[in-house]
């Protein structure tokens, strides 16, 4: 019964126990009515691994409704900037102005106002006559995010002195250019959130998975166990020496399964090994774009979600005053 709670089971095709059925009086001999201080208790976070656009991170015992909502909330709340207005001066290049435009919404790492972009393809004159290489004949040819020149306004200048304004990454490729091609831009950064457009989003990938729990219900050794530690990802399954050379397999790290049901593919393993996913256990991953570290985005993404509490709790007490009044 309490597998049945707290576990959803992977079978052979099919994932059974899907939905959360810890409510109230739904199992008998267990209080599940809903409590603040084992909620509280309960709730973890454990941080797995934090770089600088990437961090991986554990929620502990929470329903998947509110840790779909934190992802949500990632994904199109926590504001950034990004190119809104782009004003074409001269563009003699082959991308058309609309076309040019949307690759310029990219994000931008601080307050920005405007950008100029004013490139022009020429010959160069100092190339060898033997090179046939482009890159090497021509000037400006590729034009890159580096060649945006950021132009303060009012006392940005003051602001950023020590830290100029420019774009997160200096390498991504805008256009090519011919001989004689050019580019005059102007383009204007407002904040914003992904909910508006997808330019504003400040995470590349917001994705959680449940912890997989994988248990052997049978010793398996020799050739079987080998074969088993095939059917799941590298690390998950180990082979271990017993007594007498004996090799068995063991489970040494469930977290690193991919969810595969290989394992089920051979009558004379599955009925061995029980797969399992935990329900209230999730395992985030949050990629940042480059315009905020990944670990910012996660605090502000928390703020934003204790700000929606604080607002809903407010409107219920709005409508408890109004209920009591009348």
């Amino acid at each position: 019964m309490d597998d049945m709670r707290r576990y959803a089971t992977i079978g052979e095709h099919e994932i059974n126990n899907t939905t959360t059925t810890d409510y109230p009086s739904n199992y008998r001999g267990f209080d599940d009515n809903w409590d603040f201080n084992r909620f509280i208790k309960n709730l973890k976070i454990s941080i797995i691994r934090s770089e600088e656009n990437e961090i991986e991170f554990d929620l502990i015992g929470v329903d998947c409704s509110l840790a779909n909502a934190f992802r949500r909330i990632l994904i199109s709340e926590v504001p950034s900037m990004a190119i809104e207005k782009v004003f074409v001066n001269n563009n003699t290049s082959l991308f058309q102005d609309e076309f040019l435009a949307h690759r310029l919404d990219f994000p931008c790492g601080q307050d920005t106002i405007v950008f100029n972009l004013c490139v022009k393809c020429v010959k160069n004159k100092s190339a060898s006559q033997e090179t046939t290489l482009p890159e090497e004949l021509y000037q400006n040819r590729m034009v890159y995010t580096k060649d945006l020149v950021w132009e303060p306004i009012g006392n940005h200048s003051d602001i950023f002195i020590d830290n100029p304004i420019k774009p997160v990454d200096d390498d991504i490729l805008i256009a090519k250019l011919a001989v004689g091609q050019e580019l005059d831009l102007q383009m204007h950064c407002v904040k914003g959130i992904g909910r508006d457009h997808a330019k504003f989003s400040p995470v590349s990938t917001a994705s959680y998975r449940l912890l997989p729990q994988i248990e052997l219900l049978e010793e398996v050794e020799g050739e079987d166990a080998e074969l088993l530690q095939k059917c799941f990802s590298k690390g998950v399954i180990d082979i271990v020496d017993k007594s007498k050379g004996k090799r068995v397999a063991k489970v040494v790290n469930s977290r690193l399964d991919s969810g595969g049901r290989n394992v089920f593919r051979y009558p004379h393993l599955k009925d061995k090994v029980k797969m399992s996913l935990v329900k209230n256990h999730f395992i985030f991953t949050v990629e940042s774009t480059g315009a905020l570290p990944a670990h910012q985005l996660v605090s502000e993404a928390i703020e934003i979600l204790i700000g929606k509490c604080r607002h809903f709790l407010g409107e219920l007490e709005e409508y408890n005053k109004k209920s009591n009044s009348t």
